[in-house]
């Protein structure tokens, strides 16, 4: 006579031998009953039982040919040219920056003027996690016109973020309107500056990248640090 425990390791093997995590687990439609008793496929002795099934299972006698074949064969070079950027926005105007300047992305802080630095570029200092950091205006660096920038100041006030960026040694904060996250792209996409860029510097911008329905000015991180040094001396 059959058990509970017989049935049910009778039923468990049946599963197993269907892949019901891709069909009926969390891979699936999530209707297997098991879920209620362990969560997650991953919980379930199916689960392991199958595994472990694999794992003792005799490799193909040309598996190591396969392999071979495979790690050997040249990869397409289209992954190659992918390039990572920050996105975000300064008055009305969208910019980017490559992912490596940036150490970090937070919120607001206050910023404590400097005696003595009246040019506009230099806002003052401010304390990220203890670290007292120079705050860079990158609109007065890309002379962005303040009337460009959004009526609705909650809003704006809202979206604000201070960008946390270092170029060699230096390191610096700039506060900005908006941060959109990261956005990768191919290299091929990339665009030439037009002769007249909308308000911003053209000399910042080297190359325009078409993002959603419009543009982004992808900075020239070399010339914006070498700007910003010049402005500290």
């Amino acid at each position: 006579m059959s058990t509970p425990a017989t049935n049910r390791s009778s039923h468990l093997a049946s599963l197993a031998r269907n892949d019901c995590w891709n069909k009926i687990g969390m891979r699936g439609d999530a209707s297997c009953p098991e879920l209620k008793i362990h969560i997650h496929c991953r919980n379930c002795p199916v689960y392991s039982a199958a595994a472990i099934e694999i794992l003792d299972r005799e490799l193909p006698a040309n598996y190591l040919e396969q392999w071979t074949r495979y790690i050997a064969k040249e990869q397409p070079a289209a992954q190659g040219d992918m390039q990572s950027v920050v996105v975000f926005r300064i008055a009305s105007e969208w910019f980017a920056l490559p992912t490596s300047v940036f150490k970090e992305i937070v919120g607001i802080r206050p910023v404590h003027s400097l005696p003595h630095r009246r040019n506009g570029m230099v806002l003052g200092i401010t304390n990220i996690r203890g670290e007292l950091l120079v705050c860079i205006s990158l609109r007065q660096i890309l002379r962005l016109d303040e009337a460009a920038e959004s009526k609705k100041e909650g809003s704006r006030a809202a979206n604000a973020r201070m960008l946390f960026l270092q170029h060699e040694d230096l390191r610096a904060v700039c506060p900005v309107d908006e941060v959109f996250g990261v956005h990768r792209f191919h290299l091929r996409e990339l665009m030439a500056v037009p002769t007249i860029l909308s308000k911003a510097t053209p000399a910042f911008t080297k190359a325009v990248l078409p993002w959603g329905q419009g543009t982004v000015g992808l900075l020239d991180e070399t010339l914006l640090f070498y700007s910003v040094n010049r402005g500290l001396a």
